[in-house]
This record gives C-alpha cells, structure tokens and sequence, in this order.
C-alpha cells in the first residue's frame, strides 16, 4: 500500500502549509542532509541513502554532494546519470532523467509553479508540472530547468540557460529564455583536434 500523499499535476492544489506535503518534504531533507555530511568519497554510504531516497536509480548513477530535493522519491534516474555539485529538483510532480546524461555544478531542476493572483500564491497555491530529461543529454553549468519542460535526446544546454520550453532532439539550446541555437552535426566530433591515441 502507498502511504504517500497524491500531489495533483498541472492543476491548482493547495501545496504550501499542507501537513502531509510537509511531513514528507521532512524526510527528506534529513536524508540530503545526512547525504551531504558524508565524505565525498563513502560511495557505500552515498548509495545506500540514495536507495532511500530517490525512487529509481539506473545502474553507475552518480550524485555528486551537495545535493538537494524536496521528495526524492518522485525523481527517476538512468542509466550512467551524473550530477556535479549543488543539484537542486524540486520534485512535487515526477523528474526523469534518461541514460547517460550529465548535468553541471550549480543546477536546479523545479516543477513547481506558484499562484500568480497573490491571494491564491498567500493561501499556498500551486501547480505542480512534470519534467523529463532524455538519453545523452547534458545540461551546462548554473542552468534552471522548469516545470513542464522536457528536453528531447543528445541535447545540449548551455551554461546559464533559463529552460522555460521544451527543446527537440539533437540540438544545443542556449539563453534565457533558453532558445535552439543550432542542430548538433557530424562536424562536432572534430571541433577540436583528438589527442594521438584517443578513440
């Protein structure tokens, strides 16, 4: 049986000053927190709260501390997923990384929107929307990632970018608002020279 509360999606819900939301949130942020004391490199002890924590880890998933979320179970990570440090998800609705994706320092992934009418938004009201990440995708540094967006395979966002809209497959998007800037092409293996005896 399920004993955890249903956060509603893409609707107003009362998601503030709510007690079983909060309880919840509680848990785990005592969990991150434990997670981030740890030394670095304790990856047994890293992993065995991450089991608790996070709902599905992929096999070589990488966390890298600090690292910060509201539920952790609502989060699903792939295959060969890692995050460098200060990763933020706020994760009322489901958060879902595929294989292989790699997400820079200084990062937030937040799928909570409050009430723009500031009675509602006082009251507590929010809407919770899902975000979904796909295969080989990476993320660059300081970039925010927000609700409802979903970023297609073998994407690249640049460093600072504002993800309000979702971005296609195969491209590199930048900006705020983060915008596509070109298609990734075969010409991108050979944007630098391949050091003698790389593969």
């Amino acid at each position: 049986m399920n004993s955890k509360p249903e956060i509603p999606i893409n609707c107003f819900f009362q998601g503030c000053y709510n007690p079983a939301y909060e309880a919840e949130i509680r848990k785990a942020k005592e969990m991150c927190h434990r997670y981030n004391q740890l030394c670095p490199n304790d990856y047994e002890a890293q992993a065995e709260i991450l089991k608790k924590l996070i709902g599905k880890i992929g096999k070589n998933a990488v966390i890298t501390p600090p690292f910060w979320c509201d539920y952790g179970y609502n989060i699903t990570l792939g295959d060969n997923f890692y995050s460098n440090h200060n990763m933020i998800i706020t994760d009322g609705a489901k958060v879902t990384f595929g294989n292989n994706v790699f997400v820079a320092p200084n990062c937030c992934f937040t799928t909570a929107e409050h009430a723009i009418d500031p009675e509602m938004r006082k009251s507590g009201i929010e809407i919770a929307k899902p975000i979904r990440i796909g295969n080989n995708v990476w993320i660059g540094a300081g970039s925010t990632v927000l609700a409802g967006v979903e970023i297609g395979d073998n994407s690249v966002i640049g460093a600072g970018s504002v993800v309000k809209k979702s971005i296609p497959a195969n491209v590199v998007a930048v900006g705020v608002p983060c915008r596509v800037l070109r298609n990734i092409t075969e010409n991108d293996k050979y944007s630098y020279p391949l050091k003698e005896g790389v593969k």
